[in-house]
């Protein structure tokens, strides 16, 4: 952590130099030093960053763990690491996936941001900077389990900062997403454009702060202490903003271009770079037969905005994750791809609308669902029937599907009408996390064990599944101590903290 700390200091101004240029902000782009970044600057680039975490490094292995991707047989010794559960091939500094340096530098960006709104009475800015920190630190738990929190961030005056608990994490994250809803509240002046999330609109934030809260309640729901679940849950209810509604989805958008360096995160790592021609991620990444079927079973019509057909079939149909088999009947000429404008006659897609789009942190779909189980749960006052129509109601919405007449005959599909249950609840949340939040279905997955998302045909034994990361060789090398007390040697074994 603190080779970490340090390695990050190093890089956060450079980086910020760099969202800077990417936004046409930088006050001064040959002297990228912190006196010449004004907040203005600082919090764009910071959210860039989150997006392209979100959208990209954790929506991805999501995607392979929460059931929604595979490679084509083309591709069988692409994401090995993934599907056979190599935790030590994933914690690996050169080739592994870098959540925890990544997290905590995001953390450090809205650490500086703290300190200077701090300095200039910036309450608004403040209040955007904690909200994004118990955000960040949430995801950290929900991939590692226990981490530093409150010595962290604080430069060389814990050389190694001591873990704490899961759960503490996550009780002082959510206070610390309150403390920011507070600032916000009260702030006299707002951000404006320099907010690409919300442009400075209040209660959009103040709606984001009490869904991301809800979010990390309703993932405690097997494990957590009742007693103080339902006290947050009176706090939200009485700072009364409410929650993200179906239309209102969590996007950063700074100007996404198809120009290097400016194009949507998601858009050139999955379908085409800016010469517009396909990436490799595109060719060897098709849908698992698995949520092909899921679609096809409902009739829904979302699987054809998000699904190119497979050649020679005339319908969509997806590999079997982690096939070590090299067949021709899942190769790419008998498999899907997404379905982007270059394939849709130039119209916007479901997932892959244009290179500028903006990223979806939290769609309002999500937020539907949330609130769906919570009613269901007797957390909420609400209605949970109506949340759940609702919410695959936004999702249709998102993913273009606008014709009423199509939603109408979906929701009254036998498999879609809502009998009350869980299950059937977070199948349909699954199926609107497609490939934007993947990472929260395989959370869910590891909560619920729902859907019942088919193994790896690589996994170690037909019964290991992963359920967290090891902490990387960085941290192992810098903060070994705290590391060891953990001993995390198999991720399939070892539970974060709010799993049954």
């Amino acid at each position: 952590m603190e080779r970490l700390k340090k390695y990050t200091l190093l890089i956060l101004l450079p980086l910020f130099a760099a969202c800077n240029d990417f936004l046409d902000v930088n006050n001064n782009p040959n002297a990228p030093v912190s006196e010449n970044l004004a907040l203005s600057a600082k919090l764009p680039a910071a959210q860039v960053y989150t997006a392209q975490m979100e959208s990209v490094m954790l929506n991805q292995l999501g995607a392979f763990w929460g059931g929604y991707w595979g490679a084509v047989s083309e591709a069988i010794t692409r994401f090995r690491k993934e599907s056979t559960y190599n935790g030590l091939s994933i914690m690996a500094n050169r080739d592994g996936i870098h959540i925890w340096e990544n997290g905590y530098a995001a953390l450090m960006y809205y650490q500086l941001i703290r300190e200077q709104a701090l300095q200039e009475s910036e309450g608004f800015y403040l209040g955007i900077a904690q909200i994004m920190q118990g955000w960040h630190f949430l995801r950290l738990v929900d991939v590692y389990g226990d981490i530093p929190f409150d010595e962290a961030l604080q430069g060389t005056r814990f050389p190694e900062p001591a873990y704490e608990d899961g759960e503490i994490v996550y009780q002082k994250s959510v206070e610390l997403i309150t403390l920011g809803m507070r600032e916000i509240a009260n702030a006299s002046t707002t951000p404006g454009a320099s907010d690409v999330m919300f442009g400075g609109q209040k209660e959009k934030w103040l709606r984001f702060g009490n869904t991301i809260k809800l979010r990390a309640l309703i993932r405690q729901s097997e494990k957590g202490d009742p007693e103080w679940i339902q006290n947050q849950i009176d706090l939200i209810l009485e700072e009364g903003s409410g929650f993200l509604q179906t239309h209102q989805h969590a996007t950063v958008q700074p100007g996404y271009l198809n120009v290097a360096g400016k194009t949507n995160p998601f858009w050139v790592s999955y379908y085409k770079n800016i010469e517009g021609v396909w990436v490799s991620n595109y060719l060897d990444i098709s849908p698992t037969q698995f949520v092909v079927e899921a679609y096809a079973q409902r009739q829904d019509p979302r699987l054809v905005q998000l699904y190119l057909p497979a050649q020679g079939h005339g319908s969509q149909r997806g590999v079997l994750f982690g096939n070590p088999d090299a067949s021709v009947e899942y190769n790419r000429a008998n498999t899907s791809t997404l379905l982007g404008p270059g394939e849709n006659g130039g119209l916007p897609a479901g997932l892959l609308k244009s290179p500028g789009q903006p990223v979806v942190l939290m769609g309002g779909f999500e937020s539907m669902f949330l609130q769906a189980e919570a009613a269901l749960r007797g957390w909420l006052p609400l209605n949970s029937q109506d949340l759940y129509y609702e919410g695959i109601a936004s999702s249709f919405q998102y993913l273009g599907v606008n014709d009423p007449q199509l939603l109408q005959q979906y929701l009254e599909n036998d498999l879609v009408v809502f009998d009350q249950s869980l299950e059937q609840l977070i199948k349909q949340k699954w199926l609107a996390l497609n490939s934007i939040n993947s990472i929260e279905a395989w959370n869910d997955f590891r909560r619920l064990g729902l859907p019942q998302i088919p193994n790896s045909l690589s996994a170690p034994t037909s019964l290991a599944r992963p359920q967290r990361l090891m902490y990387p060789e960085s941290e192992v090398q810098s903060n070994g101590r705290q590391v060891a007390l953990r001993n995390i040697t198999d991720i399939t074994t070892a539970k974060v903290w709010w799993m049954p």
